[in-house]
């Protein structure tokens, strides 16, 4: 059976077939919905039974846990133990909006929410669609990307069922993401605010708030953020980062490969992509999207800066090109 999808307005999505879609949630099924950053794949963070049924739809190993969203602010008290100061001072800069707060979890979390951790990674969405649905169904919402298990994230309807048409309920269409790239994820839980994976919120934006982070996940036994697997947000075609787009395009073709490039100012064919980091944040994946069903052998991409402005693209690519 095919996956049904609803179109609606990002801006004023109809509160009817919100109700629809929120109703799928309620019984413990998934729906597909815009946020700012990617589209996610959403059931009842309450509910066990209904989150393992993203972990079976996705494909999704038990040990990568996911992140929880909710309509507002103040309903974190549904899902965290406690909120630190740090917590909260990062919350009523950038919520909502695309920052995930590793907080202590409620008891009343699922362990298939949080990998079996003590923690739980929540969010409150900027997106229209993503607020109003989770407001509809009136629970705290487990999403992550809604794409196979390490496969390209979505950013358009079409990409949600290339990968999950038949394996889920519903797809709200809100059109393309405007964000493009996951959330940033912090984990405030320490004495330090900690960043586990870089995203349209940077390290200058978070340090203005918050002072000085620390980087990197610690090394526990159980993960605290979803975006952690060495391999992930690939492309069925494989990956080629080179500081050299040109010379390594024209290498992979001399050695009988078809090979599109991607990136700014390259003189061999190519996408072009925008020099500027958001912008190209925004594009990216719908980039690969298309150039994966383009029939080629290989998809070189010429490595943007070493620059801190560039860090997440940066390890989105470097994740992407990860052997599998």
């Amino acid at each position: 059976m095919s996956t049904e999808v609803l179109r609606v307005d990002p801006h004023a999505p109809d509160p009817v077939l919100i109700e629809r879609a929120a109703a799928v949630l309620r019984t413990g099924r998934l729906v597909a919905f815009p946020t700012e950053t990617v589209y996610g794949l959403g059931a009842n963070a309450l509910d066990a039974a209904a989150v393992r049924g993203i972990f079976a739809a996705k494909g999704r190993p038990p040990s990568n846990p996911v992140i929880v969203h909710v309509h507002e602010p103040s309903q974190v008290r549904n899902v965290a133990a406690d909120w630190p100061e740090a917590a909260a001072k990062l919350a009523a800069a950038f919520w909502p909006g695309p920052l995930t707060l590793v907080v202590p979890k409620l008891p009343t979390v699922p362990d298939e929410v949080t990998a079996g951790g003590p923690t739980v990674a929540v969010r409150c969405p900027r997106h229209p669609v993503a607020r109003a649905l989770i407001a509809a169904a009136g629970v705290p919402v487990a999403a992550p990307s809604a794409n196979r298990s390490t496969e390209l994230s979505p950013t358009l309807a079409e990409h949600v069922l290339k990968g999950l048409n038949g394996r889920i309920d519903l797809v709200l269409d809100g059109g393309p993401c405007t964000g493009g790239i996951e959330s940033t994820v912090v984990d405030v839980t320490g004495p330090v605010a900690r960043l586990l994976r870089p995203g349209l919120v940077t390290v200058a934006m978070l340090e203005a708030v918050v002072g000085p982070l620390a980087v990197g996940a610690n090394p526990d036994s159980v993960a605290r953020s979803p975006g952690l697997m060495a391999r992930h947000y690939s492309p069925r075609t494989p990956v080629v980062l080179a500081e050299d787009a040109d010379a390594e395009h024209r290498r992979l073709r001399d050695a009988g490969f078809r090979v599109i490039s991607v990136g700014v100012d390259l003189f061999s064919d190519h996408r072009s992509i925008s020099g500027d980091p958001v912008e190209y944040a925004a594009e990216l994946y719908a980039v690969l999207h298309e150039l994966d069903d383009g029939g080629f052998d290989r998809i070189v991409v010429a490595l943007p800066p070493d620059a801190p402005e560039w860090a997440a693209v940066r390890d989105r690519l470097t994740r992407a090109a990860a052997p599998g």
